[in-house]
């Protein structure tokens, strides 16, 4: 049985609830456990997570953000390819994170980007939700059905597949 650890019934070794409102995955150790950095770390934090599984990872949208300059001037709008790639990271962080110490500091590589889809804007102020669940994984290579929602409403879905490596 596995067991699943969320923000708000964060559950301890023997399954009872912490009570504790922390992340799961802190942007702390989640810079510890992928290469990216400011401007192109796209999750503030993990707040769900099932080892092999699925997890959910928050990018909260910030007007401050270099790609809004000009993107657009007076009408800002996340580039689409940001939140796949925000989809990526919160699969890497899966993946690392199922894997444990010895995957991290390893690079996760995109290998396809497939049926992804644009439904709705994500703009500045947005709490963009990114869900991946593992749909398989073979050795080093893992694919996964993501999709990105903003207050519930769904506003991107991909299928992403990518390898591992040292």
């Amino acid at each position: 049985m596995s067991k699943v650890i969320n923000m708000d019934n964060k559950q301890d070794q023997a399954g009872g609830k912490s009570g504790t409102k922390e992340p799961v995955v802190s942007v702390e150790r989640i810079m510890e456990m992928i290469p990216h950095r400011y401007p192109f770390l796209m999750i503030d934090k993990i707040i769900e997570m099932v080892d092999g599984e699925y997890a959910v990872g928050v990018k909260n949208v910030s007007i401050n953000e270099q790609h809004f300059i000009g993107h657009f001037p007076g009408k800002p709008v996340m580039p689409g390819v940001l939140i796949i790639e925000a989809m990526a990271q919160t699969s890497a962080i899966l993946v690392v994170h199922t894997l444990g110490k010895e995957a991290e500091g390893k690079l996760v590589y995109f290998m396809s980007i497939d049926e992804a889809r644009f439904r709705k804007p994500v703009i500045p102020g947005d709490s963009l939700h990114i869900r991946v669940d593992k749909q398989q994984s073979r050795r080093n290579v893992w694919k996964f059905a993501c999709v990105a929602t903003v207050d519930g409403v769904k506003v991107a879905d991909a299928v992403i597949c990518a390898m591992i490596v040292d």
